[in-house]
């Protein structure tokens, strides 16, 4: 299934990108996001944290060492920020307890997704980032049909 791809030419068009993305997202969803260190995921999770309203984007930071953000909307909708850069095998995935994340429908924001190997039944949407120069952005969100509202 081919995705939709979108060309950002600033780290606020990559934010706004993610707002536009929350509001067509809806528990339970996994938003699985992969793309080289410095490419946009925390920047695109700044927007999709912020357009749901659960902080303000300068509020959301990349949980490299934390490796967990958990965030909740005025509807009380948990949404998780987890970034696995530093998870390099099950057991240290195992210990973050992601499986209680995914106990009850929220919306988990999964940096690093090509390290996550917790099966789930939850709708997907897989996003890419690549870098095309400095300041410019590809980016991949697939399958489409899963965020529409």
């Amino acid at each position: 299934m081919s995705g939709t791809e979108v060309i950002s030419h600033s780290p606020e068009e990559t934010v706004e990108l993610g707002r536009q993305l929350a509001h067509r997202l809806r528990p339970p969803v996994l938003v699985l996001l992969s793309g080289e260190l410095g490419s946009g995921k925390t920047t695109l999770t700044k927007g999709i944290v912020s357009g749901l309203g659960a902080a303000r984007e300068e509020d959301v930071t990349s949980p490299t060492f934390t490796l967990v953000h958990v965030f909740r909307n005025q509807s009380k909708a948990k949404i998780y920020h987890v970034d696995l850069y530093r998870v390099d095998d099950s057991h240290a995935l195992e210990s973050l307890a992601l499986e209680d994340a995914l106990a009850e429908p929220g919306i988990v924001i999964i940096e690093w997704a090509e390290r996550f190997t917790f099966r789930s039944d939850w709708p997907e949407v897989t996003i890419r980032l690549e870098h095309v120069d400095a300041e410019t952005r590809r980016i991949t969100i697939s399958p489409a049909g899963t965020i529409r509202g």
